[in-house]
């Protein structure tokens, strides 16, 4: 076919209307079906607090946003699935708290950091210091001085290795100088009835699980791992007022995206996540599943994504916990 200058105008007319006709896309998604991605299964924390979010997203944007749950690898296949995915605004993260010690705990990954942009923050999940009531320590101190009074130091329990609240009492130990040991079970439910049964000292849990517990007076809650008393437990002083201000711990979940998804999209999701978080009936069902509100723009919140990640790969190597999982 020729080349005449009427094809080429023409040529050159659709090509200038792209970039028009980009930002005019951007700026209507969505126009179909958005999935979000847990890293855990159905039924826990992190599935639930993203329905909630979700029933706000479609209540704002009026399109529907379902939850596709992708568990497993200590939350690596939902980061791959969604690093991977195409960045048109329809393959969102909502990443967890070990997306920050991964690499730590398990090496090279199957894709890299810089493959995910973070949107924002969401939600906290707080973590007590929870012993059994009938234990002859009450308080931290007391706990800490019967730790060291055993040539084998304290026993905890966790659900699992590499988890925030295995990593939570190993900062512990080292920071308190007393020996420890991490017994990883399958969910706080085993680790409460060895707890219960007085075969380990302590554990790190949400307080959601324990409550039924400590309102028996089975259970005594000796801190928090946040660096604030939490709205969810006010009663339970935090490491902080205790004398351990290093010893701050606790799980978090956020939105993250391909990392070349269209800015305006981007900000769109940021401002949505943050304006949830000012919804009271947001609050209120989050309080529920042991949950804070904590928005943070997307810029805040990849500072505290690495400065987790600095931390926590800090703890694991000097616990000597890589290549364990």
């Amino acid at each position: 076919m020729p080349i005449t200058r009427r094809s080429l105008l023409a040529t050159a007319a659709a090509l200038a209307a792209m970039p028009a006709a980009r930002a005019f896309a951007d700026t209507e998604w969505p126009s179909h079906i958005v999935k979000t991605i847990s890293p855990y299964g159905a039924g826990g924390a992190n599935d639930i607090s993203l329905r909630i979010f979700n029933a706000f997203f479609e209540r704002e944007l009026k399109e529907q946003f379902i939850v596709e749950n992708k568990p497993g690898a200590g939350t690596r296949i939902a980061s791959e699935t969604v690093a991977h995915s195409a960045p048109d605004g329809y393959t969102w993260l909502y990443a967890a708290a070990p997306y920050a010690t991964a690499e730590a705990l398990f090496g090279k990954l199957n894709y890299e950091r810089k493959e995910l942009r973070p949107v924002a923050m969401a939600a906290y999940a707080p973590i007590f210091l929870i012993i059994n009531a009938k234990s002859p320590y009450k308080t931290l101190p007391e706990l800490i001085a019967y730790g060291k009074s055993k040539s084998e130091g304290l026993t905890f329990g966790s659900p699992g290795p590499g988890s925030q609240p295995h990593l939570a009492a190993e900062l512990l130990f080292k920071t308190a100088g007393v020996k420890g040991l991490n017994i990883p079970f399958r969910g706080d439910s085993a680790a409460y009835t060895e707890l219960l049964a007085g075969r380990v000292d302590a554990t790190f849990t949400a307080i959601t699980s324990a409550l039924p517990h400590i309102q028996a007076g089975t259970f005594r809650v000796l801190a928090t791992g946040s660096p604030t008393r939490s709205t969810i437990y006010p009663d339970a002083p935090t490491m902080v007022e205790l004398g351990y201000p290093q010893v701050t711990a606790a799980g978090w979940y956020g939105f993250m995206a391909p990392a070349a998804t269209p800015a305006p999209i981007i900000e769109k999701l940021q401002d949505l996540v943050l304006r949830a978080l000012k919804d009271k009936d947001v609050q209120q069902k989050l309080i529920a599943q042991g949950l804070e509100a904590h928005g943070l723009s997307g810029v805040d919140f990849a500072k505290f994504i690495d400065d987790e990640t600095a931390k926590w790969s800090k703890v694991i190597k000097e616990a000597g916990l890589q290549g364990q999982q």
